[in-house]
């Protein structure tokens, strides 16, 4: 399980991959959380989205969620990683109203419970989506995009 996760806004891929080795820093707008699996949070929002729902989804459809984040370099064995939240995810998530951010929290909070009891993320899940979808919006309006760093 990744230890620190930026979500940040990023110009382009390529700026974006520039962060692999130190992390987006402060140089980037970003929202910051702990102890989430970032591929399968990007892709349980994007669930969410399409396929609106309160209920949590198991572990497997989640895992067979289509288009899974993409990597914006190359994996490698020191933990890092830097996804591309997918397009229509940010677009969502800067059109997103107060009702759907809260169900949404709720939702996650529930499978991240489920999952890790104890060990869950003691972050506010409801601020961190919020922090996002404030990223998105300004993605939507520059041109810009969302991406994961993760460590």
């Amino acid at each position: 399980m990744a230890h620190d996760i930026v979500i940040f806004l990023a110009p382009d891929d390529e700026t974006a991959a520039a962060t692999r080795l130190r992390g987006p820093a402060e140089s980037f707008e970003s929202v910051t959380c702990h102890f989430i699996e970032p591929d399968t949070a990007i892709a349980e929002w994007d669930m969410y989205f399409e396929e609106p729902s309160a209920e949590a989804p198991p572990p497997e459809q989640i895992y067979a969620w289509r288009p899974w984040p993409e990597w914006v370099t190359p994996p490698l064995n020191d933990g890092v990683e830097v996804f591309a939240l997918p397009q229509r995810l940010t677009r969502a998530l800067a059109n997103a109203t107060s009702a759907e951010l809260e169900e949404l929290a709720g939702r996650w909070t529930t499978r991240l419970r489920s999952e890790d009891g104890d060990d869950m993320t003691d972050d506010d899940l409801l601020a961190v989506l919020q922090g996002v979808a404030r990223l998105a919006a300004s993605a939507v309006d520059t041109g810009g995009g969302l991406y994961s760093w993760s460590f």
